[in-house]
């Protein structure tokens, strides 16, 4: 066989044609929104990340209803809290930054899907993403931390926890935290492999995170290494983990596509806040069409393997898909 017999141009002649041959399908239910929250104040613009704001948690609220209005059935939420300790106590506190945030989205918004950040990093004055003994981060004493500040966002109604802060073991002791304080319906989204990426800059701004001395590469996984991203997943896995993330997103199109081989869980991947801040940037100098480059971004991400897509162009992506 061969031209002239098959021409594959001819399933390609108009957009309705195009999207019945189809064969990677994107749409609301695979995005989840990252929502950076506070203690008070107006609504404040993150200079790195155009068009992303700290709110309130009333005005979280309001957000978080009007995104589920719209398609989008589950976002993340990061915590900054007003003040910061060397062991983040701020971020288990009852009347916490994000439990408030949690509460009044699950208020106005009963049905979206709330996931909590689990993580140290945004809470202490260090910007470390655990306890910290002799210079070092010691991981053992932090999964203590870790599993409390888990337990204080699902007291407040948090449907999914996601930690994030890469310490070995850390998926097993809130999975035992959440079983014995009777969560046992409630999941557990890892970061399985987060890489000590450049990506990340412009989180580290929104969120006030930026490690104070050193850098988290003791910790988070060498942008060199795939097979490693494999053993770290079967072990969350192992562990209890119910979903499985790789962030970034972009750059490991590779290791997406190597975990979906693997295994059979959901698998979630973040397109980051300098992925998102490199389109915005390009875009606003008319060097792009933004639109068009971030449906290509999230289709390849979804075509490499991914289940479930964090990123900040959730709100704008499910407009256009509307549109379309």
């Amino acid at each position: 066989m061969g031209f002239p017999t098959e021409r594959p141009r001819r399933l390609r002649r108009t957009e309705i044609l195009r999207g019945m041959v189809r064969e990677t399908q994107i749409s609301s239910n695979n995005l989840i929104w990252p929502m950076f929250v506070r203690a008070k104040g107006e609504d404040e613009p993150i200079a790195a990340m155009p068009g992303v704001f700290r709110y309130n948690s009333e005005r979280a609220a309001e957000e978080a209803k009007a995104a589920f209005e719209a398609g989008i059935p589950a976002l993340m939420l990061f915590g900054i809290p007003d003040k910061k300790d060397p062991i983040g106590s701020a971020s288990w506190q009852k009347d916490g930054v994000v439990q408030r945030a949690v509460r009044a989205i699950k208020k106005a918004a009963p049905d979206m899907i709330v996931i909590t950040d689990v993580c140290l990093c945004e809470y202490t004055n260090h910007g470390h993403c655990g306890v910290i003994k002799d210079g070092e981060v010691d991981n053992d004493a932090t999964l203590e931390l870790l599993a409390r500040q888990a337990l204080s966002f699902l007291e407040a109604g948090a449907d999914i926890v996601a930690p994030s802060d890469m310490m070995d073991g850390r998926v097993g002791v809130i999975r035992k935290a959440m079983d014995d304080a009777g969560y046992k319906e409630q999941a557990i989204m890892a970061y399985s492999a987060k890489y000590a990426s450049a990506f990340y800059g412009p989180f580290r701004e929104a969120a006030g995170s930026a490690p104070g001395f050193g850098d988290r590469k003791g910790y988070q996984m060498d942008p060199a290494n795939a097979r490693e991203a494999l053993r770290e997943v079967e072990l969350d896995i192992e562990e209890g983990a119910d979903i499985v993330m790789v962030k970034p997103a972009l750059a490991y199109l590779d290791v997406i596509r190597r975990v979906r081989e693997i295994t059979d869980l959901p698998v979630a991947a973040f397109n980051v806040s300098g992925e998102y801040s490199m389109v915005k940037t390009a875009a606003a100098a008319g060097m792009i069409d933004e639109r068009q480059v971030v449906m290509e971004i999230l289709t390849s991400i979804k075509r490499a393997g991914a289940d479930l897509i964090l990123t900040y162009h959730a709100r704008d992506a499910v407009g256009w898909m509307d549109s379309t």
